[in-house]
């Protein structure tokens, strides 16, 4: 059971790849699937840790897999949707997302090197939240707009409105806001 968290974490990594190619391919039903895909990645990132605190089985491998396959998910996530629907998501906020989360892990990397570890903030963790509520609602208007009529009118009017752009800006700025937050922080400890 110790091991079941490292597991999860692995599977979204994993998962991942999937995702992003039936993304790209855009039928009706490689949206569905991605989107399915996606929403059970999203949920394996809060089992896995809900497990590792439940069994108090936390780990370095695990600590440092979990903020990974994060990150491969959603800058993954983002950077397709960039590409296939660029009035929806910008590519200046999947750089923003990107940069972001390089400065972070310089970060953690030069502490980590001085025998100290960034503390995980609890703002990152809304960042997070925050991004992949962005993802599954973009993906859900996405295969809504798929589908048959009422679902697929109503899908299709909200994708082509302003919302999602919006909603991407406020990502963006979320984003790089916990940046921020992490590079005036004194939030360390020793490792």
């Amino acid at each position: 059971m110790k091991y079941l968290p490292n597991t999860i974490t692995i599977i979204r990594i994993l998962l991942t790849p999937f995702v992003l190619f039936l993304l790209i391919k855009g039928t009706t039903a490689s949206l569905i699937w991605a989107w399915a895909l996606f929403i059970l990645a999203s949920i394996s990132d809060y089992v896995d840790g809900k497990l590792a605190r439940t069994l108090e089985v936390p780990s370095r491998l695990g600590q440092f897999l979990d903020p990974l396959a994060d990150k491969v998910l959603v800058i993954g996530t983002f950077a397709v949707l960039a590409y296939r629907y660029p009035h929806l998501v910008p590519w200046w906020v999947v750089a923003v997302i990107a940069l972001r989360d390089v400065g972070v892990t310089w970060l953690r990397s030069a502490m980590e090197s001085r025998g100290r570890t960034l503390k995980t903030l609890h703002v990152a963790k809304a960042k997070t939240a925050i991004q992949l509520t962005f993802l599954i609602l973009t993906l859900t208007l996405l295969v809504a707009a798929k589908l048959p009529d009422p679902v697929g009118s109503f899908g299709t009017s909200l994708l082509d409105t302003s919302l999602l752009y919006v909603l991407a800006i406020v990502v963006a700025v979320v984003t790089a806001a916990t940046g921020v937050v992490y590079a005036f922080s004194h939030e360390y400890k020793p490792a």
